[in-house]
């Protein structure tokens, strides 16, 4: 019983600050802005080939961060590997 009556009045307290937050804005301030308009279009003077890649690399997408360092750090050797008596 002692604490339903602790919960509720903890609630009630709660409603009541909650209740008496008063937020005055007060009146916005607004400004214009003047607009320009430019009708003209970008002009590129590009004048090189693209070249096709000669070389074939591959590239890898790693999902976590440090992927590289951790596969390094995992390294196995021939002496590590478990042998059958």
């Amino acid at each position: 019983m002692k604490a339903f009556l602790t919960l509720v009045l903890i609630l009630l307290f709660g409603a009541v600050a909650l209740a008496q937050k008063t937020t005055d804005y007060g009146k916005v301030e607004t400004f214009q802005m003047d607009i320009v308009l430019d009708a003209s279009l970008p002009v590129s003077h590009n004048s090189g080939q693209i070249e096709a890649a000669k070389e074939d690399a591959v590239a890898r997408l790693y999902k976590f961060k440090n992927t590289r360092v951790k596969k390094a750090l995992t390294f196995t050797t021939k002496k590590n590997k478990p042998k059958l008596a």
